[in-house]
Formats: structure tokens, C-alpha cells, sequence
């Protein structure tokens, strides 16, 4: 019998369509001897919908329509088991059930990478791939992601954060601290997004300033770094969880702007190749359009670099995982001097763009087997999760009762 499997993308996050592109490279991907794909689709406004024409990419072309022949459902819980329930529920009868035995998460950015969506799952009782709410969250949160990985012992570039409310009451006392703290050239940007999104390079005040102020439109904190120069963008994946993991090969994304762009990571040429001119598999990406995630992307992998300079990387790569205790598959991103050599983490994504398939596959991993074990991950949490306890025996409102007056003011 195949294991349902449910893969959510979508949901309230300027990494929509990203989070799409990945859903179905991996809906395409899963072996169908041993997994049944449910699409799982959540609109930007956070309705659920489910149907087969949602596993084929071209429907998105025209949401609405889409959205028209497929099922609108609830998640719900019923005798130990996770369904996905039609609805407005029907005046007579049941409704539709839909039973999913897991889910596979591809969804990136606030609201559904960040531990919003996952402790949704937790609530569903289903087991779902990824980091738990905890690692989601920190991974997400780029000022909390730099503190853990500095605790660690992990070299990251230095940075300063920056409250949206304190900023514009004070602007320009607020530009002359970050010039007082750090040269030009400066990093900007939100504390709490991916894909590049909101990330300015600022050479001088007015730069400076505009780069502030795009960076607040996506978020209520900013971070302000020093710019590493002579840059090199290195990154790693890493696939397992605490009791074990391994990191792939390395990757250098081959940019033509000083910073990796949104447009750079996704929307740049190369085809729907991943590493080695592996292919992305069928219906990855859209017809017309210029890559299939972040497989299009232009990119060296292996990466070249020193043996030695390979295995720091690969160690900080599985330093980071081990220190927001992530799960699943996660990509580290690194940033490189390549003059002094100096190596700094700059972030883990805890549900990078494709999966992080094509790293895996230069590494001898095939994309199905990647998925399997993303989804074996996945079941081993849940059973390890089933063998806590959440309660204990006690009475305590067995004799309870309420003071006098009623419960008007008393706290339980």
C-alpha cells in the first residue's frame, strides 16, 4: 500500500511561486511505487486546497481557475488519523475525507517556513518533513539564526539590528550609528525572509537610507553588516537530523550582481538543469519560463575549492544544522574572502529552493531517494515524538471549584 503524501506549498509569503516551483519538482520526483502525491495548495489569503490538477504546474498559470476545479478542505484530526476534510461541510452526510499519512513541506518564507505552518502539523498529529517548530522558527529569524550560531562557536560577519519604530523616530541618529559602527560597503536586510528578497548593498548614506527603508517594506527589523569583500557565495547542504547527518558537495553560485538576487536565484537563464546537467524532473517549471527554481540557477558544483578549505566548510555546514537542532534537508549558505580566505556562515535555510536536489544529486543521491529519505526522517520524528508523555495521571478538577463570586476576576 503507498504512503499518502501530502505536499503543501504556497501560503501568505512572497516566496509563493518559489515555493510552488520546489512542490512540484518534488511531487514529480516521488517514487510512485511507494508514495500516493496529494497536492496541498494554501492561497496567499490562507485557504486550503486540494485535486489532481494541482500537481501539474501549468494550472497555476491562472490560480483562480485552478482553484475552481480543485476542492477547497480543512485539515482534521479522527481516531488517530489525519484527513483532509472537504469543505464548507456538507448539510447532509459527511463530506469528502482525504487521509494523509505525511507531509512533505515545500513551502518557503514567513508564515509557513518560519514554524507557523509546523506547529499547525503538530496540531494535525501528522508527520511532516523538515524542521519542528522550534528550528523553523530560528532559522527563519536571522538575528536569532546568528546569535545560536555564534554561542556554537561559528564564524558569522558581524551586524546590527534595527526596530522599524526606533529607526523612522530617529532616522537620521540611526544612519549615523551604523556609520559609526561599520564602513562602507554595508548589507542590508530583513530579518525574517528568504530568497534574497529585500537585500540591498548600500555604498554610501543615500544608498544607505533607500536601502533601509525597501528592506522595512518587508519586515518590521532590518540587519546592517559589513559587506564581506573579495566575495565568494559558497553553500552546502546538509540532510539528517540530531542523531546523525551528512553534509553534500559544495556549490558557488555564479552571480553577475554583488549580491545573490532574487531574480539571480530564480528567475535568471540556465535552463531547468541542476548540477552536472542533471534534469529537473518533468513539469519542474512552467512553459516560458526561464528556470525551474533554484536548480536554474548558473553554478559551479562542485565548487573549487582547497580540500581543506571543502572540509571547514562541510564542518561549520553541520555545526549550523547542529545548532538550531534542524531536521530534513537544509542548505547553508557561506560567504568567502576569497582574498584572506576568512569564512563566515550567513544563514541556513531550513527548506532551501528545490530541496536542494541538485547538490544531493551531484553527491550520488538521486532526487527520489532524497525524498524517501526526507520522508523516513519524517516518521522517525513522529515515532520519536509518540514515545514522550504529554500528561500525567492526576484529579486535579475533580474537587474543583469556583471562589465565591464566580469566575468574574480569578484566574485559573
Amino acid at each position: 500500500m503507498s504512503i499518502k503524501i501530502a505536499v503543501v506549498c504556497g501560503g501568505s509569503s512572497v516566496e509563493h511561486e518559489v515555493s510552488v516551483i520546489t512542490a512540484m519538482q518534488a511531487a514529480a520526483a516521488l517514487d510512485r511505487a511507494k508514495y500516493q502525491p496529494i497536492a496541498l495548495y494554501i492561497t496567499k489569503d490562507g485557504r486550503f486546497f486540494t485535486g489532481d490538477n494541482l500537481l501539474d504546474i501549468a494550472s497555476y498559470r491562472d490560480i483562480p481557475a485552478a482553484l475552481s476545479r480543485a476542492m477547497q478542505v480543512v485539515p482534521v484530526r479522527e481516531n488517530n488519523k489525519s484527513y483532509l476534510m472537504s469543505y464548507p461541510p456538507k448539510t447532509l452526510g459527511r463530506g469528502t475525507f482525504i487521509e494523509v499519512d505525511a507531509v512533505l513541506t515545500a513551502v518557503h518564507g514567513t508564515n509557513v517556513e518560519d514554524g507557523t505552518l509546523q506547529g499547525l502539523l503538530e496540531y494535525w498529529g501528522v508527520p511532516y518533513t523538515g524542521c519542528g517548530v522550534c528550528a523553523s522558527a530560528c532559522g527563519m529569524d536571522k538575528w536569532v539564526m546568528k546569535a545560536l550560531f555564534k554561542a556554537a562557536g561559528i564564524p558569522c560577519v558581524d551586524g546590527l539590528l534595527l526596530d522599524r519604530t526606533a529607526y523612522f523616530s530617529e532616522e537620521e541618529g540611526k544612519l549615523d550609528e551604523i556609520e559609526a559602527r561599520f564602513p562602507y560597503p554595508l548589507i542590508v536586510k530583513p530579518s525574517n525572509l528568504g530568497s534574497s528578497v529585500g537585500i540591498s548593498k548600500a555604498r554610501d548614506r543615500q544608498s544607505l537610507q533607500e536601502a533601509m527603508q525597501n528592506a522595512f517594506s518587508y519586515a518590521p527589523a532590518v540587519i546592517v553588516e559589513p559587506a564581506v569583500q573579495h566575495l565568494r557565495e559558497i553553500n552546502c547542504a546538509v540532510l539528517g537530523d540530531r542523531d546523525g547527518a551528512e553534509a553534500s558537495v559544495c556549490e558557488e553560485p555564479l552571480n553577475a550582481t554583488d549580491i545573490l538576487t532574487f531574480g539571480d536565484k530564480y528567475m535568471g537563464g540556465g535552463g531547468s538543469k541542476g548540477a552536472k546537467g542533471a534534469k529537473a524532473p518533468a513539469k519542474a517549471a512552467p512553459a516560458g519560463s526561464k528556470g525551474a527554481g533554484m536548480a536554474s540557477l548558473t553554478r559551479k558544483v562542485p565548487a573549487d575549492l582547497p580540500d581543506e578549505l571543502t572540509a571547514k566548510v562541510k564542518e561549520y555546514a553541520l555545526a549550523a544544522f547542529k545548532a538550531i537542532d534542524a531536521s530534513g534537508v537544509a542548505r547553508v549558505d557561506f560567504l568567502l574572502d576569497d582574498e584572506t580566505k576568512a569564512l563566515y556562515v550567513n544563514e541556513i535555510n531550513t527548506i532551501p529552493g528545490s530541496l536542494a536536489f541538485y547538490l544531493w544529486e551531484a553527491a550520488g543521491v538521486p532526487f527520489p531517494q532524497l525524498l524517501d529519505r526526507l520522508v523516513s526522517l519524517a516518521l522517525k520524528k513522529q515515532r520519536d515524538k509518540e514515545k514522550l508523555s504529554f500528561s500525567f495521571e492526576t484529579n486535579l478538577l475533580a474537587n474543583a471549584s469556583l471562589p465565591s463570586g464566580g469566575a468574574k476576576g480569578s484566574k485559573a
